[in-house]
């Protein structure tokens, strides 16, 4: 199976971040891929609000970015500063980035 980092929002409205990161997970699993969405983890138990504990949820997920055979980005949201910064990350580290969209409910919900 492929790994692969989902990048997708989270900060800000999280109970609609929690249920698109649920579709998109839905989604890579029915590609056949392994996913893993550490920018969801981290904050269920770290403090994303203290600069060190976020840092540290931050350099976990890139943790995950090396070691993946891609970065599935979805957009259906727009992005964030965080995403943003894993893209970057993955590109340097020359992980490919794909960048998908759910359609559907999704698509107009920004």
């Amino acid at each position: 199976m492929r790994r692969v980092v989902i990048c997708s929002p989270w900060r800000g409205d999280t109970a609609l971040h929690a249920r698109y990161l649920d579709a998109c997970l839905r989604d890579s699993f029915a590609r056949g891929e392994a996913p893993i969405a550490a920018h969801a983890i981290g904050p269920r138990v770290l403090d994303d609000d203290d600069p060190v504990q976020r840092l540290r949820g931050m350099l976990a997920g890139r943790a995950w970015i090396a070691a993946a055979d891609a970065v599935a980005v979805y957009i259906d949201l727009g992005s964030t500063d965080g995403m943003r910064d894993e893209i970057r990350y993955a590109e340097i580290r020359r992980v490919p980035v794909e960048y998908r969209r759910l359609g559907g409910e999704w698509s107009d919900m920004r």
